[in-house]
């Protein structure tokens, strides 16, 4: 029996709890001069307000209903890499709400940093609804790091900060993705992780070296092309699978095996936003059916959380997890998707997608609804923000037919998928806890101990060189001991014939000896 409400009404028939995406909004700026460019404020104020005209409502009025905001965290907040010189945002969702007349919105939410917030937090918003607690609530991000970095090239001096009277709700707080111990080797960044990631999947495969970066391009390729028919996209060539494969002065190595154009592309000027209502509020805002979609399913879990404690690095149990419990909410399989979004900020993330989803990298469906992290663009942790509002449009193009979309955030570390339909669903939006896949997933992979002072003969598991504007610079691995089967972790010597070793088809399974030197652990290949 459905549980009775006040008044008389049911879960299934009270509009005021059954949530909906009416609106989306994007903006992509490839042209302006850092003079005259926005600041990523400004940026997701006009995503919101496109959004807002985007459900054919008076955007006035809906903009003004808001209760909820919702801001992605900037990745100026999120790497000192990314800091920015121009000011900092005390509390984002309070400025933006500020500006779009939200005046009445008291659930201001920053969350944590990742590329699966977008989708976690549209669960969460929608879970607000379908309990009560919310009847409008927008979710947006932005950011302006090409204008940013040609500002400071210019000399400029911008003032793109704000002050609040309030601190805004960091839901669990910013947790580190690296241990200390990776962050001392020198694999603090994604470019070593995924990287290290790749290889594993090369050995996995059988693949030489050639053999993986060409299956690489080849799936990246198909990116490109979708990338090259979306007006909103970056990078709009539509690179074939051998311009992307090939290592030129404009294509080199970032961090072996990965070349430039299989990398997200970080400096863009991009803005994404869309806004969930309840149906109560769709209606007395005189919202058409046509623009309304729904959340048929949602799931989130995480793999173990540092990459060098995962027992496998060429699998993802959250992924595969959450897709299937996503799936059976919605009362969908993979077969019966039309539309996909994989996140795609490395090759190897697509690639233990496409294993944990058992689709094909050449699924004709497309891999992307957007072109991907490379190529439309890889505006910080908000993608997936762009990859829902895009899928919002496709499935209205298609009434009743269903959209995936697949968000990824750290080192393939906290994976979160969500169905989308224009159908109505003919239950209420319950959003599962998260300890319901999370326990599986803590017994399925237990964590990986290291040594942390490994001495005597060894061999590499898995390896990645990084490299910086005149070639290759630094190699970091995991290495086995080959007495215990203990796993640690490495730097080579940086010389030019140990490097060009690793980045050859025999580095994997190579032998040598590790020792401690100055508080690092070193492997050196045998001669």
């Amino acid at each position: 029996m459905e549980e009775p409400l006040s008044g008389g009404k049911t879960m299934a028939q009270d509009k005021t709890r059954i949530p909906v995406i009416v609106g989306t909004g994007q903006v992509t700026d490839t042209t302006s001069k850092p003079e005259d460019a926005r600041s990523p404020l400004q940026l997701m104020v006009e995503a919101a307000q496109l959004a807002a005209q985007d459900s054919g409502a008076d955007a006035k009025a809906l903009l003004g209903s808001l209760d909820s905001v919702t801001v992605i965290r900037l990745f100026a907040d999120t790497s000192p890499r990314f800091a920015s010189p121009f000011g900092k945002l005390a509390n984002p969702p309070w400025s933006v709400a500020r500006r779009v007349g939200a005046n009445a919105a008291s659930d201001l939410v920053y969350p944590p940093q990742g590329g699966d917030t977008p989708q976690v937090l549209l669960a969460r918003v929608c879970e607000r609804i379908a309990q009560g607690e919310s009847q409008s609530a927008l979710i947006v991000g932005g950011e302006a790091l090409r204008s940013e970095l040609a500002a400071k090239r210019a000399g400029l001096s911008l003032q793109w900060g704000e002050d609040a009277p309030t601190q805004p709700n960091t839901l669990d707080g910013v947790k580190d993705m690296y241990t200390a111990e990776e962050e001392a080797h020198g694999m603090r960044s994604a470019i070593a992780m995924y990287g290290l990631i790749g290889q594993s999947l090369r050995q996995s495969a059988g693949q030489s070296v050639d053999e993986y970066r060409e299956a690489s391009a080849r799936l990246f390729s198909g990116l490109a092309a979708v990338a090259k028919a979306n007006p909103l996209a970056t990078r709009r060539a539509g690179y074939s699978a051998e311009a992307i494969a090939e290592v030129t002065p404009d294509n080199p190595y970032v961090g072996f095996p990965f070349t430039k154009l299989m990398t997200a592309s970080a400096f863009i000027d991009q803005s994404a936003a869309f806004i969930v209502v309840s149906e109560a509020k769709a209606d007395e805002l005189g919202i058409p059916v046509d623009k309304r979609v729904y959340l048929h399913g949602s799931a989130a879990a995480h793999d173990q959380w540092f990459v060098s404690e995962r027992p496998q690095l060429d699998e993802s149990p959250a992924m595969r997890l959450s897709a299937r419990h996503a799936l059976a909410q919605a009362g969908r399989t993979m077969d019966q998707v039309e539309f996909l979004d994989i996140y795609s900020c490395f090759p190897s993330a697509v690639q233990i997608a496409c294993k944990e989803l058992g689709i094909r990298p050449d699924d004709p469906r497309q891999l992307s609804v957007t072109g991907g992290l490379p190529y439309f663009g890889g505006p910080g942790n908000n993608y997936v923000t762009h990859a829902i509002a895009e899928m919002v449009q496709r499935v209205r193009s298609q009434p009743g037919s269903f959209g995936l979309v697949m968000a990824n955030g750290g080192l393939v570390t906290k994976e979160a998928v969500g169905v989308f339909s224009t159908q109505r669903p003919d239950k209420p939006f319950v959003r599962e806890p998260a300890s319901v896949i999370q326990d599986e997933i803590d017994r399925l992979t237990p964590r990986q101990a290291l040594n942390a002072k490994p001495e005597g003969e060894a061999v590499i598991e898995t390896c990645a060189v990084l490299h910086g504007k005149k070639g290759p610079e630094r190699g970091v691995l995991f290495g086995r001991l080959l007495s215990t089967n203990e796993r640690f972790l490495a730097n080579t010597p940086s010389d030019a014939a140990t490097l060009a070793l690793l980045q050859s088809d025999q580095a994997l399974g190579l032998r040598g000896q590790v020792s401690q030197v100055d508080g690092l652990n070193v492997f050196v290949p045998a001669a």
